[in-house]
């Protein structure tokens, strides 16, 4: 079994193992595909909530996260 590679992470480091995807890093997060003001970008790329799952992320990759919050 190979050791967590790192990836970049909303600016931080953080390791993933071979074969992680889009969708498992953000539900490490706690944001799931197809919630409502969730968004991601891959290397600079927003990827569609439908395409998480099936989208690797390899090392050195960076990856923002973003969930709109509502309040004031």
């Amino acid at each position: 079994m190979s050791d967590p590679a790192p990836i970049t992470v909303n600016g931080r480091p953080q390791p993933v193992p071979p074969g992680a995807t889009v969708a498992g890093v953000a539900a490490g997060h706690g944001l799931e595909a197809g919630r409502r003001g969730v968004a991601v970008a891959l290397n600079g790329r927003v990827v569609p909530a439908r395409l998480w799952a099936e989208t690797p992320v390899a090392p050195g990759d960076t990856l923002e996260l973003v969930h709109a919050l509502q309040g004031g």
